[in-house]
């Protein structure tokens, strides 16, 4: 019984937007959010990643999860979440630029509907809100974008 409860617990999750959606990540990665600063872009670096930032002395990479995530809308590209690096096997600090951040807040199981992202690479689900819908999506999709890049090249090889 004491399994069930421990399944059953909420989930704290930030909820923040990239274009017009809104998108969560659980919070358990995240190491903090800080205001977008200037960047220093790297040559050759894959289109997704947007740059480096220096963050209280750690060169951070800033990723734009527009890109992973197929996203075309322009918005103010206001914070940045930065990843716990215990949490994220990235090998260095990561963060990602994102348009806004709403608030955190308790995902219930029952809540979240995972029969539309069974086959979505990086969507843990679809939180039900209320009069909306919140994609809850993880941070490790550039992962699955890298090994998907990897295997291409290989197959042109």
């Amino acid at each position: 019984m004491a399994a069930t409860e421990a399944e059953a617990e909420p989930t704290k999750v930030l909820e923040f937007g990239l274009g017009d959606g809104t998108y969560c990540l659980d919070i358990g990665v995240i190491d903090e959010i800080v205001d977008a600063g200037e960047l220093t872009r790297i040559p050759n670096s894959p289109d997704h990643v947007e740059g480096v930032m220096d963050l209280r002395g750690r060169t951070t990479t800033i990723v734009d999860p527009k890109t992973l995530f197929d996203i075309d809308e322009d918005g103010p590209r206001e914070r940045i979440v930065v990843f716990d690096d215990a949490e994220i096997d990235e090998g260095g600090t990561v963060g990602w630029m994102v348009d806004e951040v709403f608030q955190v807040r308790d995902v219930s199981p029952e809540d979240v509907d995972q029969g539309t992202t069974v086959e979505d690479e990086g969507v843990r689900g679809i939180v039900k809100s209320d009069d909306r819908f919140v994609v809850w999506v993880s941070p490790d999709v550039d992962d699955a974008l890298a090994a998907e890049l990897d295997d291409v090249e290989a197959a042109e090889a």
